[in-house]
């Protein structure tokens, strides 16, 4: 008998949607490429979130991007949208929609933000076959993320250890790496996990690339 296929999808963690740098990208009166093409409704929630949080995100973005491998009809790179659940990477958005992410808070507690993001959790569950891996790129120490998705994937919620003591931007550039490399991270389940760990050593810096 054929071995069935194996699939990836991966979850991202959102970038601050409220922040100074979303303030920038949101001005009427900005006149850089992302900023114009947002108020044209021509960006992508990946882009504007990239800017937003720089290499954290970026490193997400690209890792997902590289390491996805979704069953049809299912995109491999989700970004929690507060307010708006699972929302694929490539989706085009404008102004009027990141003004509104900015006004959810990312909090387990708060209906307007746990409501969609576990209904759209949901219909990927659904979606995928039984065989599949289900990976959050985010911190597993905050149960604003954790909890909703426990609630819907359980056991099959997957995230890196290598990610326990990390902050935010020695993530990132760990994901650069492995992406650059073409080497993907081991997986564990979210469930049961340690979520606390000591700070490991910090990564070398990432070479300049070439223009």
């Amino acid at each position: 008998m054929a071995q069935r296929e194996y699939h990836r999808v991966f979850l991202l963690s959102p970038a601050n949607a409220s922040g100074e740098r979303m303030q920038m990208l949101l001005r009427r009166e900005a006149q850089f490429d992302l900023a114009r093409r947002l108020r044209a409704g021509a960006a992508t929630l990946g882009e504007a979130f990239e800017f937003t949080s720089g290499l954290y995100f970026r490193g997400k973005l690209l890792y997902a991007r590289t390491f996805a491998h979704a069953p049809e009809g299912v995109p491999g790179v989700l970004v929690i949208a507060p307010g708006a659940g699972l929302v694929p990477a490539d989706t085009p958005v404008d102004v009027g929609q990141l003004e509104r992410l900015g006004k959810i808070p990312v909090d387990a507690a708060d209906r307007r933000y746990r409501e969609p993001l576990e209904q759209s959790a949901r219909l990927i569950d659904d979606a995928l076959r039984r065989r599949a891996d289900i990976v959050l790129l985010g911190s597993i120490a905050s149960a604003k993320y954790v909890d909703p998705l426990l609630a819907v994937f359980g056991e099959r919620l997957l995230f890196p250890p290598t990610f326990v003591g990390r902050g935010d931007m020695s993530r990132g550039g760990l994901l650069l790496r492995c992406a650059r490399a073409g080497t993907e991270l081991e997986y564990a389940k979210v469930h049961g996990a340690v979520r606390h760990g000591p700070r490991p050593p910090r990564l070398p810096r990432l070479p300049r690339r070439s223009p």
